[in-house]
Formats: structure tokens, sequence, C-alpha cells
């Protein structure tokens, strides 16, 4: 079937599904704050219950938060609350968690030395790498400003 390329578009945009952007939207921020609440929770938790000062705290809800979304992935359920709260499940640390997490489900049946560690930082890599290099970057800069 040949086709002039407007012509496509208009019957593509005509089937194609209609997007509920506010309602992403409003997900993506009730569950991003509801995440930065329970963390939130977590560090009064630990600063008052368990007499850890804040940096101790904030480094146990790291922990926390990552040790979650690992489970949370590995049995199932954080992508089905990824597709209810959308980008809000991307608050970066319980993100970067299931994209590790899933890589290593994902390459399990190829073994745990091809499989699973090889590919396990196939989506973080690049994260880590960039990371790293900006915040080189960026600290070369401040050290810099710092001079004058």
């Amino acid at each position: 079937m040949n086709m002039e390329p407007e012509r496509y578009e208009k019957l593509a945009a005509a089937h194609a599904p209609k997007t509920k952007m506010w309602k992403n939207c409003g997900n993506a921020f009730w569950g991003g704050g509801l995440i930065c609440v329970i963390a939130q929770g977590l560090k009064e938790l630990y600063t008052h219950a368990a007499g850890l000062d804040a940096e101790d705290a904030g480094t146990l809800v790291s922990v926390t938060l990552i040790f979650a979304a690992a489970l949370l992935s590995g049995i199932g359920v954080f992508d089905r609350i990824a597709k209810v709260l959308g980008a809000g499940t991307l608050v970066p640390i319980t993100g970067f968690a299931n994209a590790v997490v899933s890589q290593a489900i994902d390459s399990r049946a190829e073994g745990l030395v091809l499989g699973v560690g090889a590919k396990i930082f196939t989506v973080a890599g690049p994260v880590l790498l960039y990371g790293t290099l900006a915040g080189t970057f960026y600290g070369v800069i401040y050290w810099i400003v710092g001079l004058f």
C-alpha cells in the first residue's frame, strides 16, 4: 500500500489511543510524593526510635528503600505499582534499584556469569558512568571556582 506521509500520519493519529496525560502526571506526583513521605517517616523512625543521628538515619533510609525496591522487583510487585504510579516510582533510588534487579531477573536463564553477571548493569551502567563523569566534572569546576 503506497500512501503519502501526511495521509499516513493523519490515519495513524486517528487510530492511536489517547494519552491520559493529566491522570498520569497526577499519579506520578502523588506516587513520588508518597515514596518520599515513606522515606521521611522511616528517617523519623530511625532517628527517634533507634536513636540514630540524622546522617546515619538517612543512610539507613537509602538502604531500606533500595532493599524494598529490589525485593518488590524480585517478586513482581514493583512493575504493578509502576503501572499505576508511572514516573513517580522513578524517585532516583527506587527506580535505580528496580533497573538493576530487573536486568538480573531478565538474564538469569543465561546463567550467573554470562547472564546475570554480564547484563546486570546494562541499564544502570550508563547512569553510573555518566553520573561519575558529571560528578567529577562539576567537582573540578567547584574546585577551580574555590581557588578564586
